[in-house]
């Protein structure tokens, strides 16, 4: 998952750069054509076989560019029609593995889900240095979790982005370790390099591909 404290500009995606080596490959062999026909020897001259195969490889170049030209046209097409679909989902809540934001009083909704096995559930949480502020147990199970955004000491922490992980104990050891789904509202659907993308809050971005729920975001 990527983390954004701002709004990039869009990425110049790998279809317009694939573009742009074929045109500068394709005006390259236009040149080499152009030049050798006009020195050659006139006393041993180009073969009526050399040049069709010329003539025929500058066909392919060409009618290759155009075809990338369509293919890059299409992808942006279909990138602004997934786009379409989803705008009526900003402004709702999505559940995701991500980063979460805590605006320093809200608590976040967490969706756990330990491992079967576990005898044991604790909800590690560290901040974006990598410096773990908060240990907790959970009940076992899958129902949702409100986070109150406290530190070890029980103190609100600071506004900003956290990572939430849940360790899955059976006994005295860890059998899984994964990051805690939770529910953010949402902003913006924009398109990426990586594809379609949701703005959650705190400006962490997640691809569309991996929530896994939408629900009707709760009266602000």
């Amino acid at each position: 998952m990527q983390v954004s404290t701002a709004y990039p500009t869009p990425i110049k995606t790998a279809a317009a750069t694939d573009q742009q080596k074929n045109d500068k490959n394709y005006d390259t062999f236009l040149k080499m054509m152009t030049t050798q026909i006009k020195n050659q020897d006139p006393l041993n001259p180009m073969s009526a076989d050399q040049l069709a195969v010329q003539l025929a490889t500058f066909s392919g170049v060409e009618q290759q560019t155009k075809t990338n030209d369509l293919l890059a046209q299409l992808l942006g097409q279909n990138a602004l029609t997934g786009m379409g679909q989803m705008v009526g989902w900003v402004g709702k809540e999505a559940r995701i593995a991500a980063p979460a934001y805590f605006d320093g009083a809200t608590p976040v909704t967490l969706s756990p889900n330990p491992a079967q096995a576990a005898t044991k559930a604790v909800l590690v949480v560290k901040d974006q240095a990598g410096t773990e502020v908060s240990r907790t147990e959970l009940p076992l199970g899958t129902a949702d979790y409100a986070w109150q955004g406290r530190d070890a000491q029980g103190k609100a922490l600071p506004k900003g982005v956290y990572n939430l992980t849940l360790e899955s104990w059976q006994g005295d050891k860890v059998v899984d370790t994964s990051t805690v789904e939770h529910y953010g509202r949402i902003s913006e659907i924009r398109s990426t390099s990586g594809g379609v993308s949701a703005l959650l809050p705190g400006g962490v971005e997640a691809l569309v591909a991996d929530i896994t729920a939408i629900r009707e975001a709760a009266a602000l």
